[in-house]
């Protein structure tokens, strides 16, 4: 099937402000992204939008098996229209980083997504990346984001890459009688009131910049 172009829509992210212990994280949200050949489109039905105004064409995202291939210069957010979930229900997928990046970067779900291709676009992530770390955050109107985990935190249920960069997990994320748990592989590791996320709306992929991640086929269920 043909892939449809991609729209050149982008939001820039403000580096969220973190005590010197996080200084290493903030260095790395300034990295340059890579240069990728062969991007610019998408399959049929998906959208796509780009932290920092950086170029789509830089963002090559294919179909392969019953999920999706991403090879990344900027980091993307990536949903299809039909996917949205609200009241009581679960999201889940596996992903499988391919190669090392640059530096540790992350990969994982969006949830409550509201206002995804324009610049009031909101919604709460939850990412691993290949050192075993996991991270909550919130995306709030466009430019900014609020920390929900206390940045980047260690968990034994992230499985960590090998010395080729090759790391799979599977994330899901339960909403259910007003709590978000967040779990790697089976395991809560982190859970929040809902009440203080943005927890209904659209639910997709995140995959941050330089990464080369398998996406695996995004299952929702409602409870």
């Amino acid at each position: 099937m043909r892939a449809t172009r991609l729209l050149a829509a982008a939001a820039f992210v403000l580096p969220t402000p973190c005590p010197a212990a996080h200084g290493a994280g903030v260095a790395q949200d300034r990295a340059p992204d890579a240069s990728v050949a062969g991007g610019g489109t998408l399959p049929p039905g998906w959208h796509a939008r780009a932290d920092k105004n950086k170029p789509l064409a830089d963002a090559m995202i294919v179909r392969k098996g019953d999920g999706m291939h991403v090879t990344l210069g900027p980091a993307v957010v990536l949903w299809r229209d039909p996917h949205r979930a609200s009241g009581n229900y679960r999201v889940v997928a596996t992903f499988t980083q391919n190669a090392n990046p640059r530096h540790p970067e992350g990969y994982g779900l969006f949830i409550g997504g509201s206002h995804l291709a324009d610049a009031q676009n909101r919604y709460t992530y939850f990412l691993v990346r290949g050192d075993g770390k996991f991270l909550v955050k919130r995306r709030i109107t466009g430019d900014s984001t609020a920390e929900v985990t206390n940045g980047w935190t260690d968990s034994d249920a992230v499985a960590t890459a090998d010395s080729a960069g090759k790391a799979t997990n599977e994330l899901g994320i339960l909403v259910r009688k007003g709590k978000v748990s967040f779990q790697v592989n089976g395991k809560e590791v982190f859970s929040a009131k809902a009440a203080d996320l943005d927890a209904q709306g659209m639910v997709g992929y995140r995959v941050n910049h330089t990464l080369d991640v398998q996406l695996g086929a995004l299952g929702i269920r409602k409870l």
